[in-house]
């Protein structure tokens, strides 16, 4: 038998080097170049149920509040998905059925309470509800996510992971005052040019770490970017300034322009993982 000869990136087709739209039931992927050096997600896209599930016996008005899904994000990753083909992973089900930004041990993956919110259908959760949903609606995200990210690799070009999320522009009746935020581990690479690049701006207020901590060890961005030891970062919008499409679309051209500014000044070359990362 003859051996096989793997072809180098210079010798890939072009249609290898394109990532193509699909679409599941548990994510959707936007097409964009597996060479571009960068991959965009959204955990918290929709704010959708399969339809076994209803509504988890919320009204439709929780539904359209924050808890359900991050508010105007699918948006702004859908054009700047576009804007700068890049592709791009994205969950289709609430955050509410279980959160893939979330360790699957995490006390929080499946919300019995989200800001003052009861969800009735979360209430009695046995092990084996949990593990279906871990089954269908968590793995085949990250699963995803890896799939994409070898196709990157495999194309010689090493991508950096942009995360895009919004937050709620009040929390427990305290106004947030930032617009934006990014958020990051120890790992700046790409947080630090893009902090930068959004303090530039001069018409932000821009929050590091804000509103949240950057990473927990089982989040989305530990497990592909710390654990494979990419770049990346994630930017949280404030709701208010894109629950309309004239926001979203501004947000989208102005990431854009900073992203195509940024990502040639980052080492994306991938970096050894520490011990504690391991943890």
């Amino acid at each position: 038998m003859g051996t096989v000869q793997q072809r180098r990136p210079n010798q890939m087709k072009t249609s290898e080097r394109k990532i193509e739209a699909r679409s599941t039931d548990t994510y959707t992927i936007l097409p964009g170049r597996a060479d571009r050096g960068l991959l965009l997600l959204c955990d918290h896209a929709g704010n959708a149920f399969p339809p076994e599930y209803g509504t988890l016996g919320l009204p439709d008005s929780q539904l359209k509040r924050h808890i359900a899904y991050d508010i105007g994000a699918a948006e702004v990753t859908r054009r700047l998905s576009a804007a700068l083909e890049a592709p791009a992973v994205m969950t289709r089900y609430s955050r509410l059925l279980i959160d893939p930004n979330r360790g699957e041990d995490d006390p929080t993956l499946i919300m019995r309470l989200s800001d003052g919110a009861i969800v009735p259908g979360n209430r009695v959760i046995t092990p084996e509800e949990r593990e279906k949903r871990l089954r269908l609606y968590y793995w085949p995200y990250h699963d995803a996510i890896d799939n994409v990210l070898d196709r990157c690799l495999a194309t010689g070009s090493t991508p950096a992971i942009l995360s895009i999320h919004s937050f709620t522009e009040s929390w427990k009746g305290i106004s947030r005052p930032w617009h934006v935020g990014v958020l990051y581990g120890e790992d700046d690479r790409l947080a630090g040019p893009f902090l930068e690049a959004l303090c530039a701006e001069n018409d932000l207020i821009v929050g590091a770490n804000e509103p949240y901590i950057g990473q927990l060890v089982g989040d989305t961005l530990w497990r592909h970017g710390t654990q494979r030891g990419l770049a990346h970062a994630i930017i949280e919008i404030r709701q208010d300034l894109i629950r309309d499409e004239r926001g979203q679309a501004a947000w989208a051209d102005r990431l854009a322009r900073i992203t195509r500014d940024v990502l040639p000044k980052v080492d994306l070359q991938p970096r050894a993982i520490s011990k504690a990362a391991c943890a």
